[in-house]
């Protein structure tokens, strides 16, 4: 038995299913293009029947990774798996994950079926996908909770019918790690084409086991791992991508490795984080903020000797500074662009320049300015977008109504507008509805403080036009300002064609919207 370990990461299908986290095509791919680099060897895209969008997503993303599986999920029926074999046209090494339930609770109470049936639905399912694609993983939902025997049989089954992996979820989070260990050992005791195919640990984290749980699964004969990154995913979570890559890198004496390139973790975790709007708990394992930080003297003491006293990793392999990065005011632009640099961004003299000023707003305010206030400083900010935020000055207060003034650069021309409204900020989108000709609808608004700061805030929004739906991030130590810039962010996210057609600067009239 090999002694690889397969990376499945379901972070865009099973992630995605947190409320407030759907992410946009744009978005989603990429996030997959950073997975193929981190090493993923599967990439669940979604659930291609459940909506266009998702549809369109699976297909976007298979035309732009190479190396990775690209996997779609459905239920065992014939349509979900014809429109999931569609959506993976373009995929290099396709796969389609099909499944049903396979304890009682589902099978009486959500099939209302029988044990029998739902083998030979099964069994249909997977025959039926073999036929449009090599690659079929089935899982055997909320196994978890299955009687063993039963399960024995229904893997089997499906094996022989011609699936290559067999997913077994504790689809409820409900295992204690030993009582999932020994269901995949019965597994392997009891089915006896098991080694026919990979068999595959997807946990949830109900009762925060979901990591513990497959590792008991890999000790026991599984060689694939169903993981997100950041541990997100429906209810609790899922297994953590990132817990589990380091697991098998620390412990030496477990003879099983992963090619997840551990460097890429830490970006990877921010960039999930803020796409989709989801904090990463300080005291996460692994990526939280906290996970390498030392409070108490004694620690701090023992880690200044001798650093595994206190860390059983080096933060610098998942991509983490070694110390606490502290810039001030007092720092130069050499210091800024070091840390920039390790951080990914690579920025010429003009953009250093550019972004350097801002840094000084910035530290001037904040004080200290970390690793996470860097990145919310770069964000979308050097890249070449078509509008950028020039100028924002609000007049408001009761009884003064909201005034608003924004200077927008557009294709190398700054133009001004004012609006009034309801408020600062809904007066500053009005003044850019005015500058881009069209009143936008705003259909979430969200505001969050940066790294517990009371001096920084970052917003998350999402603006829809012509039926779709286009997200937006900001950051700045003024409300309005980040406002502005995720307002502005947003818009820049539009097609080309539809910009230019927007944004005519030479003929940009203060009366399009004055009326709105």
């Amino acid at each position: 038995m090999s002694d690889k370990i397969f990376i499945f990461d379901t972070t865009l299908r099973d992630g995605e299913q947190v409320p407030g986290c759907q992410l946009s095509t744009p978005e989603k791919i990429e996030i997959a293009k950073e997975l193929e680099l981190l090493g993923v060897d599967v990439i669940e895209a979604g659930f291609p029947v459940s909506s266009p969008g998702d549809f369109q997503s699976v297909m976007e993303i298979s035309k732009v990774i190479t190396n990775p599986t690209i996997c779609a999920l459905t239920r065992a029926v014939e349509n979900d798996i014809k429109v999931a074999a569609e959506a993976l046209r373009y995929a290099k090494h396709p796969r389609i994950h099909t499944g049903i339930g396979a304890s009682d609770y589902h099978i009486k109470h959500k099939f209302n079926s029988t044990r029998d049936n739902v083998i030979e639905r099964g069994v249909r399912a997977v025959k039926y996908a073999k036929k449009l694609v090599e690659d079929v993983e089935f899982f055997c939902e909320d196994a978890g909770r299955a009687d063993n025997e039963f399960l024995a049989r229904m893997v089997e089954a499906v094996i022989a019918a011609g699936a290559t992996v067999v997913n077994i979820p504790d689809t409820t989070g409900y295992c204690l790690p030993l009582d999932y260990g020994n269901k995949i050992k019965y597994l392997f005791e009891n089915v006896s084409n098991i080694h026919k195919a990979v068999i595959s640990c997807h946990c949830h984290n109900d009762l925060g086991m979901a990591t513990a749980n497959t590792m008991a699964g890999i000790q026991n004969g599984a060689r694939q791992v169903e993981v997100t990154i950041n541990g997100i995913g429906e209810r609790a979570g899922n297994t953590s991508l990132e817990e589990i890559a380091m697991i098998l890198q620390t412990h030496k004496e477990i003879p099983y490795h992963s090619n997840v390139d551990s460097k890429r973790i830490y970006m990877l975790s921010l960039l999930v984080s803020k796409m989709m709007r989801m904090p990463v708990q300080p005291n996460k394992a692994v990526v939280g903020r906290n996970a390498f930080a030392h409070s108490s003297g004694i620690h701090q003491d023992g880690v200044i000797k001798h650093r595994d006293s206190y860390e059983i990793m080096d933060p610098s392999d998942i991509g983490i500074p070694q110390n606490s990065i502290i810039l001030t005011a007092r720092s130069g632009r050499a210091a800024l662009n070091f840390h920039l640099k390790r951080l990914g961004y690579s920025l010429n003299k003009e953009e250093l320049k550019e972004v350097y000023e801002r840094f000084l707003v910035m530290a001037d305010k904040t004080k200290d300015v970390k690793d996470d206030d860097l990145i919310m400083l770069m964000d979308g900010e050097v890249k070449a977008s078509p509008i950028k935020v020039e100028y924002v000055q609000v007049l408001c207060g009761d009884p003064i109504q909201a005034v608003a003034t924004v200077d927008l650069k557009i294709d190398g021309e700054i133009i001004r507008r004012s609006a009034d409204g309801n408020g600062p900020v809904n007066a500053a989108f009005r003044a850019i509805d005015k500058l881009v000709g069209e009143k936008l609808e705003v259909i979430e608004y969200l505001v969050q403080s940066m790294n517990g700061s009371r001096d920084t805030g970052k917003v998350h929004l999402r603006i829809q036009k012509d039926g779709i739906v286009y997200q937006g991030f900001g950051v700045d130590t003024d409300i309005v300002v980040a406002s502005v810039k995720a307002y502005v962010d947003a818009i820049n996210k539009f097609p080309i064609a539809v910009l230019k057609q927007m944004v005519r600067p030479s003929e940009a009239s203060a009366a399009v919207v004055a009326n709105s």
